[in-house]
């Protein structure tokens, strides 16, 4: 005979779940919204919770603040159009919701490593050279400054 054996959760562990599922969302609004003006208190109002809290548990859960985490993507998306080379570096600042032409170069050079009018002129000088989708994977700005590590060849 088969039993239903369902695992019921404790309230602590159903209230952590619940807590999850709304810095999900937290997340996949600056996904979505990264060109809009978003703050801490508007994307925590949008869940109802505190600032603090939110701040607190988006960085024990995603290692950043969820400031930090609008940023990356701002500047991911910075990155990008770029390497289009159409548009100006201020033009770029702006198009990703930037409001200060120096809060996003100080970001972007601290992620990238280059300020964003030596990437794009880098960038615009090698385009052709290697594919969009490459250019993408290599390109990704390294979040909190993380080192990419090389893996040691146990072969």
């Amino acid at each position: 005979m088969w039993h239903d054996r369902r695992v019921t959760s404790s309230p602590a562990e159903a209230q952590r779940l619940r807590d999850l599922a709304r810095l999900r969302r937290v997340r996949d609004r600056i996904d979505r919204e990264y060109a809009q003006p978003l703050d801490v208190e508007a994307l925590a109002r949008g869940e109802h919770m505190s600032a603090g809290h939110l701040s607190r548990e988006f960085r024990a859960t995603y290692g950043e603040s969820p400031y930090g985490y609008l940023m990356t993507r701002r500047i991911e998306r910075a990155m990008a159009l770029l390497r289009r080379g159409d548009l100006s570096v201020t033009e770029v600042c702006f198009a990703v919701g930037c409001s200060s032409l120096g809060t996003f170069s100080t970001r972007f050079t601290e992620l990238v490593g280059v300020p964003p009018s030596v990437y794009r002129r880098r960038a615009v000088g090698q385009r052709g050279e290697i594919p969009s989708c490459l250019a993408r994977q290599v390109t990704r700005p390294v979040r909190n400054r993380e080192a990419r590590v090389d893996q040691p060849d146990l072969a």
